[in-house]
């Protein structure tokens, strides 16, 4: 029998793991930059906290989460994203009694039961920030920079910031039947997702993802004529700090994104053929709903894959050279070559030496066909005189050199 990887799942082999680490660590920068501290929560949660979080009639929850019952006949479900598991982790460690606010990021694979195409996976992952405990729109305006200089960095064409705001539980509930005024007309021309939504969140038919749906809505009441004067003022400011900030921003009135919890802030990052590459907002009350005090809170998420097949050719070249091979010229010089590879990984330089017992010629094209700049040959001569050859396999040219003066060498050639 032939296995494959399970449909949208794939394997992420050495060459383009190297990329992924060279994305990674640009992330982590900036993350440093901004004083946020890295947590690891685990990939599965009790499926409740989704539930509860972020919302039961979001596509996430109603569709595509991966859920399973365990043997103790608990209702778990593989993070589908990672906000509701910060949060959880925030509440269960009592991280609200440590300096404030809580400045967290994280990265790892996601699991939503979606149709497999470009950048877009069963398992995915993400990169992710969330800031708890501040609600001045300069949280939001930080997470928003950060955001936009880590993309920037990245050498993305054509890079739009959209933005909007989806008011409070205030202000929302006037806007909500300004909305069913217009669509309840509509209804028998919507999907019926957008049916559904009608009863329970119609500002969902806002991200409905069918055209017709979209075309529909395009007329529908902007909610920012329905905010009150704390949303207001607060949209205000995050707009003016924007601008402060030089990050350019188009005002996005039908911007509400795919999940229960967010108030006030909603934003995406978004390029020409990828569509969206991060997205997030302000999430008030979402501690407060997980059972935890009055907690302000506003994060966003990177789709890695997204980001990789957006990004600059040029920035994912990895330029890690690979390791120096060194090569055996004669019978049982095995441990003499692994002491020399010592002393140079020792050194911080990178090594490798013949571990299949092929002869001069074998280990030569072995190293060629590895991409090796440098080549040692070490024989039974060379090892008598504390000399090692060292080739050029570029050029072609070798010489021969202490063996105490080759880390050195190597490490500035």
């Amino acid at each position: 029998m032939k296995y494959k990887a399970p449909r949208g799942t794939r394997d992420i082999l050495p060459g383009d793991a190297q990329r992924w680490q060279l994305l990674e660590e640009r992330f982590r920068r900036y993350c440093r930059l901004y004083g946020f501290s890295e947590i690891r929560t685990p990939i599965f949660e009790h499926t409740e906290l989704f539930q509860r979080s972020v919302g039961e009639e979001t596509d996430i929850v109603s569709k595509e989460m991966y859920t399973f019952t365990d043997r103790s006949a608990r209702q778990l479900t593989l993070r589908p994203e990672a906000t509701a598991a910060t949060v959880r982790a925030y509440l269960e460690h009592n991280l609200k009694e440590g300096p404030q606010p809580v400045k967290l990021y994280y990265q790892g694979p996601m699991f939503r039961y979606d149709r497999p195409q470009a950048g877009r996976y069963r398992q995915f992952h993400q990169f992710g920030l969330e800031l708890f405990g501040a609600g001045a729109p300069a949280a939001d305006a930080e997470i928003i920079a950060l955001s936009y200089e880590f993309l920037q960095s990245l050498s993305i064409k054509d890079l739009k910031l959209e933005i909007n705001s989806v008011g409070c539980p205030l202000c929302r509930p006037a806007y909500r039947e300004n909305l069913l005024f217009y669509l309840q007309p509509l209804e028998k021309e919507v999907c019926p997702d957008c049916l559904h939504r009608f009863a329970k969140n119609p500002l969902r038919v806002l991200d409905c993802k069918n055209e017709k749906c979209r075309s529909l809505a395009a007329a529908a009441p902007i909610i920012e004529h329905s905010l009150c004067p704390p949303c207001g003022d607060h949209f205000s400011q995050l707009l003016r700090a924007l601008e402060r900030l030089t990050i350019p921003f188009a005002v996005n009135p039908r911007l509400v994104r795919g999940l229960d919890y967010y108030t006030r802030t909603a934003f995406e990052f978004l390029c020409d053929g990828q569509g969206s590459v991060a997205g997030g907002g302000r999430y008030d009350f979402l501690v407060e709903h997980c059972g935890g005090p009055p907690t302000p809170g506003v994060g966003v998420a990177f789709g890695v894959e997204r980001l990789l097949l957006a990004a600059e050719a040029e920035f994912l070249k990895f330029n890690a050279a690979p390791p120096v091979f060194i090569a055996t010229a004669g019978e049982g010089l095995e441990e003499e070559a692994l002491i020399l590879a010592a002393e140079l990984r020792a050194g911080g330089v990178a090594a490798e030496t013949e571990l299949m017992g092929r002869n001069l010629k074998g280990q030569l094209k072995y190293a060629g066909r590895k991409g090796c700049r440098h080549l040692v040959i070490l024989g039974e001569r060379e090892l008598s005189q504390n000399m090692v050859i060292l080739r050029d396999m570029v050029s072609g040219v070798q010489i021969e050199i202490e063996r105490g003066q080759l880390t050195g060498r190597l490490k500035t050639s």
